[in-house]
Protein backbone atom coordinates (compact mmCIF):
# COMPACT_ATOMS: atom_id res chain seq x y z
CA UNK A 1 0.00 0.00 0.00
CA UNK A 2 0.96 3.28 -1.02
CA UNK A 3 2.60 5.42 2.18
CA UNK A 4 -0.40 8.36 1.69
CA UNK A 5 -3.03 6.89 -0.99
CA UNK A 6 -4.60 9.76 -2.60
CA UNK A 7 -8.46 9.28 -1.75
CA UNK A 8 -10.67 11.13 -3.95
CA UNK A 9 -13.99 12.68 -2.55
CA UNK A 10 -17.09 12.97 -5.17
CA UNK A 11 -19.88 14.47 -3.75
CA UNK A 12 -22.22 17.83 -4.34
CA UNK A 13 -23.00 18.56 -0.59
CA UNK A 14 -20.25 20.37 0.72
CA UNK A 15 -20.79 19.75 4.05
CA UNK A 16 -20.41 15.99 3.68
CA UNK A 17 -17.07 16.59 1.71
CA UNK A 18 -15.61 18.66 4.51
CA UNK A 19 -16.18 16.36 7.20
CA UNK A 20 -15.00 12.98 5.08
CA UNK A 21 -12.22 14.88 4.52
CA UNK A 22 -11.10 15.92 8.32
CA UNK A 23 -12.05 12.12 9.07
CA UNK A 24 -9.19 10.91 6.52
CA UNK A 25 -6.75 13.22 7.01
CA UNK A 26 -7.08 12.59 10.66
CA UNK A 27 -6.24 8.77 9.85
CA UNK A 28 -3.26 10.03 7.37
CA UNK A 29 -4.79 9.65 4.39
CA UNK A 30 -4.18 12.56 1.39
CA UNK A 31 -7.79 13.20 0.53
CA UNK A 32 -8.61 15.36 -2.45
CA UNK A 33 -12.72 16.55 -2.88
CA UNK A 34 -14.38 17.14 -5.79
CA UNK A 35 -18.19 18.70 -6.07
CA UNK A 36 -18.41 16.80 -8.80
CA UNK A 37 -18.18 13.66 -10.95
CA UNK A 38 -17.45 15.59 -14.38
CA UNK A 39 -14.73 17.87 -12.10
CA UNK A 40 -12.90 14.46 -10.91
CA UNK A 41 -13.14 12.98 -14.16
CA UNK A 42 -11.19 15.90 -15.42
CA UNK A 43 -8.97 16.56 -12.76
CA UNK A 44 -8.21 13.20 -10.99
CA UNK A 45 -8.82 9.94 -12.58
CA UNK A 46 -5.52 8.65 -13.14
CA UNK A 47 -3.74 9.42 -9.91
CA UNK A 48 -6.59 8.23 -7.22
CA UNK A 49 -6.15 5.25 -5.12
CA UNK A 50 -9.85 5.25 -3.77
CA UNK A 51 -13.00 7.23 -4.82
CA UNK A 52 -16.04 7.90 -2.45
CA UNK A 53 -19.11 9.05 -4.18
CA UNK A 54 -22.08 10.07 -3.75
CA UNK A 55 -24.79 8.14 -5.31
CA UNK A 56 -26.85 11.02 -6.44
CA UNK A 57 -25.62 14.14 -7.88
CA UNK A 58 -26.43 16.57 -10.51
CA UNK A 59 -25.46 15.93 -13.73
CA UNK A 60 -23.88 12.99 -13.80
CA UNK A 61 -24.80 10.64 -10.87
CA UNK A 62 -22.92 7.72 -9.04
CA UNK A 63 -23.69 4.88 -11.43
CA UNK A 64 -22.65 7.26 -14.51
CA UNK A 65 -19.19 8.06 -12.84
CA UNK A 66 -18.60 4.27 -12.15
CA UNK A 67 -18.75 3.70 -15.12
CA UNK A 68 -16.91 5.90 -16.46
CA UNK A 69 -14.31 5.13 -14.06
CA UNK A 70 -14.38 1.24 -15.28
CA UNK A 71 -14.18 2.79 -19.21
CA UNK A 72 -11.12 4.72 -17.89
CA UNK A 73 -9.38 2.94 -14.79
CA UNK A 74 -10.40 -0.80 -14.32
CA UNK A 75 -8.28 -1.25 -11.29
CA UNK A 76 -9.41 1.92 -8.90
CA UNK A 77 -12.06 0.73 -6.72
CA UNK A 78 -15.45 2.75 -6.11
CA UNK A 79 -17.14 3.31 -2.88
CA UNK A 80 -20.22 5.13 -2.52
CA UNK A 81 -21.63 6.40 0.22
CA UNK A 82 -25.43 7.89 -0.01
CA UNK A 83 -28.87 8.68 2.10
CA UNK A 84 -31.35 6.16 2.80
CA UNK A 85 -33.92 5.08 0.19
CA UNK A 86 -31.39 4.45 -2.03
CA UNK A 87 -31.60 0.45 -1.89
CA UNK A 88 -32.42 -0.30 -5.26
CA UNK A 89 -29.24 2.34 -6.99
CA UNK A 90 -26.67 0.57 -4.16
CA UNK A 91 -27.77 -2.87 -5.17
CA UNK A 92 -27.28 -1.76 -9.18
CA UNK A 93 -23.70 -0.17 -7.94
CA UNK A 94 -22.45 -3.72 -6.32
CA UNK A 95 -23.29 -5.42 -9.00
CA UNK A 96 -21.39 -3.10 -11.66
CA UNK A 97 -18.26 -3.55 -8.92
CA UNK A 98 -18.29 -0.84 -6.21
CA UNK A 99 -16.47 -2.54 -3.06
CA UNK A 100 -19.16 -1.00 -0.89
CA UNK A 101 -21.90 1.07 -0.45
CA UNK A 102 -22.21 2.53 2.95
CA UNK A 103 -25.44 4.65 4.44
CA UNK A 104 -24.82 8.64 5.65
CA UNK A 105 -24.47 9.47 8.36
CA UNK A 106 -20.97 7.03 7.94
CA UNK A 107 -19.57 4.95 10.82
CA UNK A 108 -16.12 5.92 11.06
CA UNK A 109 -14.39 2.69 11.61
CA UNK A 110 -16.58 1.14 8.91
CA UNK A 111 -15.29 4.40 6.27
CA UNK A 112 -11.87 3.35 7.05
CA UNK A 113 -11.67 -0.21 6.65
CA UNK A 114 -14.13 0.06 4.10
CA UNK A 115 -11.17 2.51 1.97
CA UNK A 116 -8.33 -0.06 3.00
CA UNK A 117 -10.20 -2.91 1.74
CA UNK A 118 -10.73 -0.84 -1.70
CA UNK A 119 -6.88 -0.22 -2.17
CA UNK A 120 -5.91 -3.42 -1.29
CA UNK A 121 -8.30 -4.37 -4.08
CA UNK A 122 -6.59 -1.70 -6.45
CA UNK A 123 -3.44 -2.84 -5.75
CA UNK A 124 -4.13 -6.62 -6.35
CA UNK A 125 -6.18 -5.74 -9.73
CA UNK A 126 -2.72 -3.67 -10.92
CA UNK A 127 -0.42 -5.78 -9.99
CA UNK A 128 -2.78 -9.03 -12.10
CA UNK A 129 -2.62 -6.37 -14.43
CA UNK A 130 1.12 -6.52 -14.47
CA UNK A 131 1.33 -9.99 -14.86
CA UNK A 132 -1.09 -10.26 -17.72
CA UNK A 133 1.37 -7.64 -19.75
CA UNK A 134 4.71 -9.20 -18.58
CA UNK A 135 3.24 -12.44 -19.73
CA UNK A 136 1.82 -11.19 -23.15
CA UNK A 137 5.67 -9.18 -23.62
CA UNK A 138 6.97 -13.03 -23.56
CA UNK A 139 4.80 -14.74 -25.36
CA UNK A 140 5.23 -12.50 -28.21
CA UNK A 141 9.42 -13.93 -28.11
CA UNK A 142 7.69 -16.83 -29.53
CA UNK A 143 7.37 -17.97 -32.94
CA UNK A 144 4.34 -19.27 -34.70
CA UNK A 145 5.70 -22.85 -34.20
CA UNK A 146 6.66 -22.35 -30.63
CA UNK A 147 3.30 -20.95 -30.11
CA UNK A 148 1.63 -24.13 -31.47
CA UNK A 149 3.64 -26.42 -29.20
CA UNK A 150 2.83 -24.47 -26.24
CA UNK A 151 -0.69 -24.20 -26.81
CA UNK A 152 -0.42 -27.60 -27.62
CA UNK A 153 1.02 -28.60 -23.92
CA UNK A 154 -1.13 -25.76 -22.14
CA UNK A 155 -4.58 -27.83 -23.68
CA UNK A 156 -2.45 -31.07 -21.60
CA UNK A 157 -1.17 -33.16 -24.74
CA UNK A 158 1.94 -34.86 -24.46
CA UNK A 159 4.91 -34.98 -26.21
CA UNK A 160 3.73 -37.55 -28.67
CA UNK A 161 0.37 -36.04 -29.18
CA UNK A 162 2.07 -32.45 -29.78
CA UNK A 163 4.13 -34.30 -32.37
CA UNK A 164 2.09 -36.33 -34.01
CA UNK A 165 -0.63 -33.21 -34.17
CA UNK A 166 2.12 -30.99 -35.79
CA UNK A 167 3.53 -33.26 -38.09
CA UNK A 168 7.26 -33.21 -36.22
CA UNK A 169 8.66 -35.68 -34.03
CA UNK A 170 8.76 -36.06 -30.08
CA UNK A 171 12.35 -34.97 -30.29
CA UNK A 172 11.93 -31.94 -32.12
CA UNK A 173 8.47 -31.01 -29.65
CA UNK A 174 11.41 -31.43 -26.61
CA UNK A 175 13.33 -28.94 -28.82
CA UNK A 176 10.80 -26.61 -29.02
CA UNK A 177 9.56 -27.09 -25.23
CA UNK A 178 13.29 -26.08 -24.22
CA UNK A 179 12.92 -23.19 -26.38
CA UNK A 180 9.77 -22.12 -24.80
CA UNK A 181 11.09 -22.19 -21.35
CA UNK A 182 13.76 -20.57 -22.04
CA UNK A 183 12.13 -17.82 -23.61
CA UNK A 184 9.30 -17.61 -20.85
CA UNK A 185 12.21 -17.46 -18.24
CA UNK A 186 9.58 -20.55 -16.95
CA UNK A 187 11.33 -23.10 -14.92
CA UNK A 188 8.57 -25.72 -15.25
CA UNK A 189 5.72 -27.19 -17.30
CA UNK A 190 3.63 -25.39 -14.86
CA UNK A 191 5.40 -21.94 -15.40
CA UNK A 192 4.62 -22.36 -18.63
CA UNK A 193 1.02 -23.16 -18.40
CA UNK A 194 0.89 -20.03 -15.82
CA UNK A 195 2.15 -17.71 -18.25
CA UNK A 196 -0.03 -18.71 -21.11
CA UNK A 197 -3.13 -18.35 -19.00
CA UNK A 198 -2.09 -15.09 -17.45
CA UNK A 199 -1.24 -13.67 -21.42
CA UNK A 200 -5.11 -14.75 -22.02
CA UNK A 201 -6.76 -12.87 -18.80
CA UNK A 202 -8.27 -9.43 -19.21
CA UNK A 203 -5.85 -6.18 -18.08
CA UNK A 204 -6.99 -3.45 -16.27
CA UNK A 205 -8.62 -1.21 -18.38
CA UNK A 206 -9.34 -3.75 -21.93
Amino acid sequence: MNTNPAICIVDDDGDIRTSLRVLLEAADFTVRDYASAVEFLDADVFTAACVIADLCMPEMDGLMLQREVARRRGDLPVVFVSGHGEVELAVKAMKAGAVDFLEKPVDVETLLASIRRAIGIGEDIRARSAEVRTARRLLALLTPREQHVLDELVAGQSNKTTAQKLGISPRTVEVYRAQIMNKLNAHSLSDMVRIALAARRPSAGN
